[in-house]
């Protein structure tokens, strides 16, 4: 691996930013670098990201606007602006923007902020945004997430027939309306929706205790696996969390590959009616399950087959269960052997889904087709068709962390994996001269900024400075996150989603939501001369297709308001976010976790210094 270090002089003192070809999906710390296994109170009781650490800190402990500081040992202030000859960005650092300050006889030291004034109307000042603060942690919130009624409202949600089987999470601040059709944790783990018996959670981040809390107390003794990827401290630390649990195993997945990470979310869920499955997008802690857009999609009840049912009972078209069980074999972990068990006695043969998931090592021949974007590029050749191709409709990747890319978008975005995204049927012509455009979603700083969580929600986005400057060129292909359809424009999303969209933004031709953020490490890269394809991380997805739905046209309807019962649901597909898309202003900026944000206030009032 090339690493690559710029050092770089400014008033601030001497200052290093640090590179390397192959970032890991969401910056992930070294565990030489993890603190010490007695845990602050300042500190999050899992171990996450930088980024996760960062806005815990700031949420803790937070500086205000008013206050123009920063803590000295923040990364200096620094901003990414355009360059002049409009080639890309830069970082730069000023004498107007900050200033070195002592004070405190124990060497207290402070950068003191010039912070600019948002542009406001005369005799304005910035907006009051209480309404929207949540209320403190220790205060009882009565009605939050679980109450009868709501646990009703979740059951008959899943009674109603929804097609898809697509949900988002509740949302704490926003309109009830947009929370009606949507699932919490609790709901999920809820008895009404079985009788559990025991569970498994495949996960990148946990908050033990926390997760143990969100099963109903008649299961809370109820067997538990938790499938992570912890290493040396943080994996000491994980299980000395684990410890007071007796019902609680931990299964560690194998990471062979440097900056592999173990990023699928899913739940097993064994009741005694059956066995549920669900694949979303959240980290098994508080925040993530709080003011943030995520997804999830939630299995059919499967029943337990008769005994003595031959071995292709249960199947279904989409082959889910066959494709379930080698991706759960992919572990080696004679742990999940039972689960392997388990899901051969079920039938799936109602799920219209298509599994797309990524596993580490490096595959050749036909194993190339099992993983990564590859696997999305034989399902697309085998299972979809329409007029998307010919037309030359374009890619809608949305995701909330970024890997780097390569100096320029023929060296993998606008290569292999673009032509795994346009892949559609076996017998496509390309109109001559037509490219299919990838449009990429990415919140703003503004986004950020204006959030229900205000800066520190930025912490589940860790897009770093390293990989931003190597990389100006995509920047050019963002799009702001704005979901009014769902009520979730001020909910920032950790969902991630892939689709094909028609030209008058009415149709599309297929939907991906997973666990994949736009990387080489999630989706794998071609080696070897396109003969050999390296993935470094585990990652969980499913992807609709109209065919499965039984829709003849190849094509979904999109749901123009996700939450409504007007539309023809067999047809409409809720994409979340509002369409057409709208690209970055010539004043947006990506989201970039650690840097300073000092100019103006989030909606707590607050700035954002990231150390």
């Amino acid at each position: 691996m090339q690493r690559t270090m710029d050092s770089q002089e400014s008033n601030h003192g001497k200052w290093t930013v640090s590179s390397s070809d192959d970032d890991e999906d969401d910056n992930k710390p070294s565990t030489s670098t993890l603190p010490p296994m007695v845990v602050k109170n300042s500190e999050p009781q899992y171990p996450c990201s930088d980024a996760r650490k960062a806005a815990h800190k700031r949420k803790a402990d937070p500086v205000k606007f008013e206050q123009e500081t920063c803590p000295l040992n923040s990364s200096p202030p620094k901003k990414l602006k355009p360059n002049l000859d409009d080639s890309g960005w830069c970082l730069s650092s000023t004498d107007e923007e900050s200033e070195q300050t002592e004070r405190g006889h124990q060497g207290a030291k402070k950068i003191k902020v010039k912070v600019e004034k948002p542009d406001l109307p005369k005799h304005a000042s910035v907006p009051k945004t209480e309404h929207i603060l949540p209320p403190p942690e220790n205060q009882k919130q009565p009605g939050k997430y679980k109450t009868s009624s709501e646990s009703q409202d979740a059951w008959d949600l899943l009674e109603s027939g929804e097609p898809f089987r697509f949900y988002l999470t509740k949302v704490r601040g926003i309109k009830p309306k947009y929370n009606s059709g949507a699932l919490h944790i609790k709901d999920i783990l809820s008895p009404l929706f079985g009788t559990l018996v025991s569970s498994a959670q495949f996960n990148y981040c946990v908050d033990v205790e926390w997760l143990v809390n969100q099963y109903p107390k008649e299961f809370r003794d109820k067997p538990l696996l938790i499938v992570h990827g912890e290493k040396r401290e943080s994996k000491a630390r994980l299980h000395e969390d684990a410890h007071p649990y007796a019902h609680v195993r931990l299964c560690q997945a194998k990471l062979d590959i440097a900056y592999g990470t173990h990023h699928t979310k899913m739940m097993l869920l064994l009741y005694t009616e059956g066995l549920r499955v669900v694949i979303h997008t959240s980290n098994l802690i508080r925040d993530d399950w709080h003011q943030k857009t995520q997804g999830i999609w939630l299995s059919p009840l499967y029943p337990r087959l008769p005994n003595g049912s031959p071995e292709s009972a249960g199947e279904s078209v989409t082959h889910f269960r066959s494709d379930l069980i080698a991706y759960l074999a992919s572990y080696r972990s004679p742990t999940l052997k039972e689960w392997i068990e388990l899901l051969k006695e079920h039938d799936f043969s109602e799920t219209r889904v298509y599994l797309v998931g990524s596993t580490p090592g490096r595959y050749q021949g036909a194993e190339k087709e099992k993983w990564g974007h590859f696997r999305l590029r034989k399902l697309l050749k085998e299972h979809a068709s329409g007029p998307a191709a010919e037309e030359a409709w374009p890619v809608i990747c949305q995701f909330s962390s970024i890997g780097s890319m390569g100096a320029d978008k023929t060296k993998w975005l606008y290569s292999e994996f673009r032509d795994s995204l346009v892949t559609l049927g076996k017998d496509v012509r390309m109109l001559t001269g037509k490219e299919t455009p990838l449009q990429l979603i990415y919140p703003s700083v503004n986004n950020v900024r204006t959030s229900l969580e205000g800066y520190p929600a930025g912490g589940s986005l860790p897009y770093s400075i390293q990989t931003a400057q190597k990389q100006p060129w995509l920047h050019s292909y963002f799009h702001k996150w704005t979901a009014e359809t769902s009520g979730r424009s001020n909910a920032m999303p950790h969902i991630k989603t892939y689709l094909r969209l028609s030209h008058d933004f009415q149709k599309i031709a297929w939907f991906l939501v997973t666990s994949a953020n736009l990387s080489k490490a999630a989706w794998g890269s071609l080696e070897k001369n396109g003969t050999q394809l390296m993935i470094r991380s585990y990652e969980l997805g499913v992807l609709f297709l109209p065919l499965a739905f039984g829709l003849d046209s190849n094509e979904f309807d999109v749901k123009v308001n996700v939450f409504s019962a007007t539309q023809n649901s067999t047809k409409s597909f809720p994409v979340p976010y509002d369409l057409p898309l709208e690209h970055y202003g010539s004043k947006d900026r990506p989201w970039i976790w650690n840097i300073p944000y000092v100019n103006a206030p989030d909606t707590h009032g607050n700035i954002w210094c990231p150390s």
